[in-house]
């Protein structure tokens, strides 16, 4: 008699298994660069945490409307870049423009939305809210 074992489906598993696979058509040396991101809830806010080290206030937009939000900037090439050289050994540092959209599972208070930019660590408050609408943000 056969023995036949049964596992529960995991999507996240398989989504995981398929950015990966992507990953490896693309390859660790594409343009362009993704800052980390930290998402996270409060009872009264969402709270997203970016790691855009190098980047100036001016250099970071952010757009929000109902429950979505969008970063976007671009990190200049280093100053290595603009130095003659024969060959980079490694380059591991990102650099080029970037984009990360996030849509969140409540409306959001377009209004109330602060972001602050400390250490190289873009912090975005986007407190809860019933109503919609459409709004840019300024980094203090």
């Amino acid at each position: 008699m056969r023995t036949v074992a049964f596992t529960r489906w995991d999507p996240l598993r398989d989504l995981l298994a398929l950015h990966e696979q992507i990953g490896q058509l693309v390859g660790t040396d594409a343009p362009g660069w993704t800052p980390p991101v930290d998402l996270y809830e409060t009872p009264a806010a969402f709270v997203l945490t970016a790691e855009l080290p190098g980047l100036a206030r001016d250099q970071i937009e952010i757009h929000a409307e109902d429950s979505r939000v969008i970063i976007r900037g671009a990190r200049p090439a280093g100053p290595g870049r603009d130095i003659p050289c024969e060959q980079f050994h490694r380059v591991e540092r990102g650099h080029g423009r970037f984009q990360r959209a996030f849509a969140l599972p409540e409306p959001i208070d377009i209004e109330g939305i602060t972001a602050d930019l400390k250490d190289g660590v873009l912090t975005v408050t986007i407190p809860k809210s019933n109503e919609r609408g459409t709004r840019r943000i300024n980094v203090s």
